[in-house]
């Protein structure tokens, strides 16, 4: 996998994610946001990165990488962005103080707006590397407000139409997902497939649910006050090298 596509498969996963399908205003909601990024965000995305390299063909596997390390400190895997992987050398818990200024607090999370999340389960249609699979809730008690409890899954059937439905439940007495189990159970129905295509699958059923969602009050501002700072920190590390093939406005891209 070239850097370029490492790049464009993680903003996938967050901004595109797999196919689902269903009646709840989530996967409503998912659906849309799904097709405005695969419409009108990427192809553009992709048309500006590639006019910006024209002057500079040789700096595109190395700016692919450097896009990658940088969005993967403040992308969650909702599309939210805030302080999501920081390291511990940039200290983001306090702001040193100025002349006029004492020491000032500072927290992650202080330029977000949460969005409150309950875990309401919903039938779910996923499809994932080309197999189709059917998440049926219904055997699911109703639960007590705010309880928190881990759902398993256990295979159901094989539909006519070769879509695998598993059965979603409880976990009661410690009882957990037997991958092997399942993967052996669709061998027996002549179906290969791969314990990471399950996991990815699972995954984006438990999203409906398990994910918190943050609104950053100004995502642009907040992008490019973290990219002056990188920018600074890279061109003055003593990492880089800079020579006539390899100058500042290759950053400019």
């Amino acid at each position: 996998m070239t850097k370029e596509q490492r790049f464009f498969d993680a903003l996938e996963n967050i901004f595109i994610g797999a196919k689902i399908e269903g009646d709840s205003g989530y996967i409503n909601l998912m659906r849309i946001k799904s097709q405005y990024y695969c419409d009108k965000v990427f192809p553009q995305l992709k048309l500006d990165i590639d006019n910006a390299l024209i002057p500079f063909p040789e700096f595109r596997e190395e700016l692919f990488d450097k896009l990658y390390n940088f969005f993967y400190r403040y992308f969650s895997e909702s599309g939210s962005i805030y302080f999501r992987c920081t390291p511990l050398c940039q200290s983001v818990y306090d702001k040193v103080y100025t002349d006029d200024k004492d020491v000032m607090l500072f927290w992650k999370t202080h330029m977000l707006y949460y969005v409150k999340t309950d875990r309401l389960f919903t039938n779910m249609n996923v499809e994932v590397d080309r197999h189709r699979f059917f998440f049926d809730v219904s055997n699911i008690e109703h639960k007590k407000a705010n309880e928190k409890r881990q759902v398993i899954y256990e295979l159901c059937k094989i539909d006519a139409d070769g879509t695998i439905i598993f059965d979603v439940i409880y976990s009661e007495k410690g009882r957990v997902t037997k991958l092997d189990k399942i993967l052996k159970e669709l061998k027996n129905y002549g179906i290969s497939i791969t314990e990471d295509t399950l996991a990815k699958a699972f995954k984006t059923f438990e999203k409906q649910n398990e994910v918190d969602y943050f609104i950053n009050k100004n995502a642009k501002e907040f992008l490019q006050e973290q990219f002056d700072l990188w920018l600074y920190q890279y061109m003055f590390s003593g990492e880089s090298k800079w020579s006539a093939q390899r100058e500042l406005s290759s950053y400019k891209c």
